[in-house]
């Protein structure tokens, strides 16, 4: 009997058949996922290309993505050109390719991006192998970024780990690679990438760490640069100069794997005998830094430009002023010096003994009590009242309204003369003289000679109670030694580009006389004897010096200010919360560090002799004169207050500073007068009215006004005024 197994043919039929239409089906899919996939590509390629070409018509030239910088740059030079400080972002002077050293090219696209040469600006390869690594060990450790893509980044983008920003970066980095060639790639990379320390490009990078440019890299120089990319805090060599090395050694082995140098090469580089520059900027020029960039607001207001300010500083001079007052403060005390040229350029400002530990300028900003040396302006108004270096005085015991000053020591000289007075630094001359010129002259000569600060009009104001500034007073002093004109500090020669060009210059300010130069020269004249056998005798340094010193009580502050070969230095010490320093006198510390400043100062310069001699044998109003006197229909009247007397209109120029309280310059007349009699002033406060008494004896001058006129102006019916007391100096050293 047949078997019957039919049913069994048509059941592998069956099977056999839905076999055939799944595969069918299958294949139906993979064809259409490859077609859609092909035409999604052809698609995202399409999208990606116009993109591209989009972004590469709207990148700018070559000539300004050189220009772009990140942030304005400035460097500070002294007036040899050396650098003081770079601020901001650095960098440098631009290198073309062709200048560029192999070595650092190569170090470069050897550890950040081998496939340089044969990529688009995105790396398929490279992707890759950064997702395997990824893979293996759990966490990025291999960046896939290539040349391009980084440059796209520092130009356009930012630092963000998004994707969008990394599509972003892949099409600009196609784009660059679509507009410029591979050398101008690289030479963009390598003049804009970070080095760290504010460094941007190679150059820059070159002059921070190693002192030159960076077109004369050596081989293992390029090795510690090339590194830095990837961690430039890390790996700075200033920072930690042992994982620099250990970087650069990397950095070799790569340029060796990739064929761009031989192992004995490698070999042969001694990265620990590459030599670091010196760490720039944290020393104590930075106080005079720190004083001349606020100026570029009113030099240079819209300027965003990187820029070179060539200062007027002079790196001997700020050596030799930083190293004299390190050395001669008292322990726990600061210390303060400018140095300034004829012209007002300042040469050196230190501002503390540790910029590091204080970055307070007491050089500008400080405001402390100059003691005797506040008898400059006390001396010059009497020279210009008529007294002489060689007229005689008293020195006694005085008392004025209640203020008795003392002399140091408590002893008194009987009669001497005005320049012996001045040598000893005699407190009771000194009030004699105030009181008699008027203590709102004095105020007004220190006016005239450029201090700013509040002045009070008080009888002990001759001792120096008022609260002045170092530069403020070196600025008194170079003018005296410029002749009785004024002088004014000035730090910023020139500002130019990085290229060159100008933007600013220093153009130097008309000459005003603020004294004869006869009384210049007396004053001079009494400067000169305080240094040679006066308080000031530690100042000596083997040439002509004028200075005078000053001490304030309980010996708080200690000051000496002089001038010789055409400098003028000042020196203050003292303790920031004015605590009392033992042992501390004008005469002592202070003197000693200008001198040990000045010493160097002055060595290249020749011997000048001072001109005391310079005289007015009769007394006669010429040309130059009537200039300083001003116009007589200007003047107005003040009492001794310095208050504006019968309504009489003033501009303010007082004993407490321009526009205070309203309060013009005050002060007493010439002798003879009550109290309560005004003296003539011109409207920029200077005291000109009639000139004093000499030794009993007064100056054949015109009457700046009427006997009538003064009498209606100066109220003489009214009662006196009382004269508050003033005992705040009664312990004042005097030096």
């Amino acid at each position: 009997m047949a078997r019957r197994d039919v049913p069994r043919r048509s059941q592998d039929g069956e099977s056999s058949a839905q076999h055939r239409r799944e595969s069918s089906m299958l294949g139906r899919w993979v064809r259409r996922i490859l077609v859609w996939g092909a035409g999604l590509a052809l698609l995202l390629a399409l999208v990606i290309t116009g993109a591209v070409l989009v972004t590469a018509r709207s990148l700018p030239d070559y000539d300004r993505l050189k220009s772009s910088q990140a942030g304005q740059m400035v460097v500070v030079r002294a007036n040899d050109g050396s650098e003081i400080v770079t601020l901001g972002p650095s960098y440098g002077k631009w290198i073309p390719y062709s200048r560029i050293p192999q070595p650092m090219k190569d170090a470069l696209v050897s550890v950040e991006d081998r496939r340089f040469r044969e990529h688009w600006g995105v790396d398929p390869v490279g992707i890759v192998r950064s997702v395997m690594v990824r893979a293996q060990s759990g966490r990025w450790r291999q960046g896939g970024s290539t040349i391009t893509q980084q440059l796209a980044r520092n130009i356009f983008l930012n630092n963000s780990r998004t994707f969008d920003r990394k599509i972003r970066e892949a099409i600009l980095a196609l784009a660059l690679e679509s507009k410029f060639s591979k050398n101008q790639i690289l030479e963009l990379y390598l003049n804009k990438v970070y080095f760290g320390g504010g460094a941007y490009g190679v150059d820059s990078a070159a002059r921070k760490f190693f002192g030159h440019p960076g077109d004369q890299l050596s081989l293992g120089e390029a090795a510690i640069i090339a590194g830095l990319v990837k961690a430039p805090s890390h790996y700075s060599p200033t920072a930690d100069a042992q994982a620099a090395v250990d970087r650069a050694k990397v950095v070799l082995d790569t340029m060796v794997d990739a064929g761009t140098l031989t192992p004995a090469e490698a070999a042969d580089v001694n990265l620990k005998a590459v030599k670091l520059a010196a760490e720039q900027g944290q020393n104590s020029a930075r106080y005079f830094t720190d004083w001349v960039l606020p100026q570029l607001d009113v030099l240079l207001p819209d300027n965003d430009q990187p820029i070179e300010i060539w200062t007027t500083l002079d790196p001997s001079s700020q050596r030799a002023a930083t190293d004299a007052i390190a050395s001669q403060v008292p322990k726990g005390a600061q210390g303060a010096m400018v140095s300034m040229d004829r012209d007002g350029a300042v040469l050196a400002m230190v501002g503390g003994t540790d910029y590091v530990t204080s970055n307070y300028n007491r050089a500008t900003n400080a405001m402390r009590q100059p003691g005797s040396a506040w008898k400059l302006f006390v001396y010059l108004a009497a020279l210009e009242r008529g007294y002489r270096p060689e007229d005689r005085v008293v020195d006694e015991p005085v008392t004025i309204n209640g203020w008795s000053p003392r002399n140091s020591g408590g002893s008194y000289a009987g009669q001497i003369d005005v320049r012996t007075a001045f040598a000893y630094s005699k407190n009771t001359v000194a009030a004699q003289l105030g009181n008699e010129v008027g203590f709102g002259a004095v105020a007004n000569m220190a006016r005239r000679f450029g201090i700013t600060t509040p002045i009070n009009t008080l009888p002990s104001m001759v001792l120096g109670t008022s609260d002045v500034r170092v530069i403020d007073m070196v600025r008194a002093f170079a003018s005296v030694e410029a002749k009785g004109k004024l002088v004014t500090p000035y730090g910023i020669r020139k500002i130019t580009t990085t290229d060159g060009e100008v933007l600013y210059s220093h153009r130097p300010d008309p000459q005003q006389q603020l004294v004869p130069d006869y009384v210049a020269a007396e004053i001079t004249d009494l400067l000169q004897t305080a240094v040679n056998i006066g308080t000031g005798r530690a100042a000596q340094i083997g040439r002509p010096v004028a200075g005078k010193t000053g001490t304030t009580s309980s010996n708080k502050d200690g000051w000496f200010l002089g001038f010789s070969s055409g400098v003028t230095t000042g020196v203050w010490m003292g303790r920031d919360d004015a605590r009392p320093v033992p042992g501390l006198q004008g005469g002592t510390a202070p003197a000693r560090a200008f001198a040990s400043a000045m010493r160097v100062m002055t060595a290249k310069r020749p011997v000048e002799q001072f001109d005391t001699q310079l005289k007015l044998p009769d007394w006669q109003l010429e040309p130059d004169d009537e200039a300083l006197l001003n116009n007589p229909d200007d003047y107005y009247y003040t009492d001794e207050n310095g208050n504006v007397v019968d309504g009489q209109q003033g501009d303010g120029l007082g004993g407490y500073g321009p526009g205070s309280n309203g309060q013009g310059p005050g002060g007493r007349g010439p002798q003879g007068r009550t109290p309560d009699d005004a003296i003539p002033v011109d409207q920029d406060g200077l005291g000109t009215g009639p000139v004093g008494p000499r030794n009993g004896q007064s100056r054949n001058a015109p009457s700046a006004a009427s006997d009538d006129l003064l009498d209606r102006a100066t109220g003489r019916s009214r009662p006196p005024r009382q004269q508050p007391q003033d005992r705040r100096a009664q312990d004042w050293q005097g030096y």
